[in-house]
């Protein structure tokens, strides 16, 4: 095993998701008013990040398990991936010329 390139590969990997995880929190104070921001962020945030975050090791391994396919649970965070992007462009508002609600 190569040691470096092993570490390299990490260190990209961990820069893909500081580039995501920066402008979430800007996006999610942009979305709800500031009364109801921390209840509305945090807790769809969180139990999103725990439950597709956390069972994901489980759930691609119990898909491998199934089919076969040591490659077949792949399809599962890329399945979650394409259908936030569906989701997101069908719902989310956009917000780049609104003000900041204030109440």
């Amino acid at each position: 095993m190569n040691h470096g390139l092993a570490i390299l590969l990490l260190f990209v990997l961990v820069l893909y998701v500081t580039m995501v995880y920066g402008p979430i929190a800007a996006l999610l104070v942009e979305l709800f008013p500031a009364r109801i921001r921390y209840t509305s962020m945090s807790l769809p945030y969180h139990i999103g990040n725990g439950w597709f975050g956390g069972f994901l090791p489980t759930i691609a391994f119990a898909i491998v398990a199934a089919g076969g396919n040591i490659y077949s649970g792949l399809w599962y965070p890329v399945g979650v991936a394409l259908l936030t992007v569906v989701v997101g462009l069908l719902l989310l508002p956009e917000t780049r010329a609104a003000p900041l609600p204030i109440s």
